[in-house]
């Protein structure tokens, strides 16, 4: 297991240090640093399926608001 050390202000260090007296804080921390990580994924994948997303809908003709009206009203019928 490997040791990190970071700088945190007095008032999070003491109010963290408080909160979880009684638990395991380096298992809090690795807890709380793996879901950093976990979203931080989740948002690149987000990113990611939205510049495809772009991409696709860049690369399709233009619907004119015409085409639309006419689709609507052949669903209608």
């Amino acid at each position: 297991m490997a040791t990190v050390n970071y700088s945190v202000p007095d008032d999070v260090r003491d109010l963290f240090n408080e909160t979880f007296a009684h638990g395991n804080r380096s298992a809090i921390i690795a807890g709380l640093m793996r879901r950093a990580v976990e979203e931080h994924e989740q948002q690149a994948r987000a990113v990611c399926a939205i510049d495809r997303m772009l991409e696709r809908r860049a690369a399709r003709p233009a619907v004119t608001p015409g085409a639309v009206e006419d689709a609507l009203a052949e669903l209608r019928r």
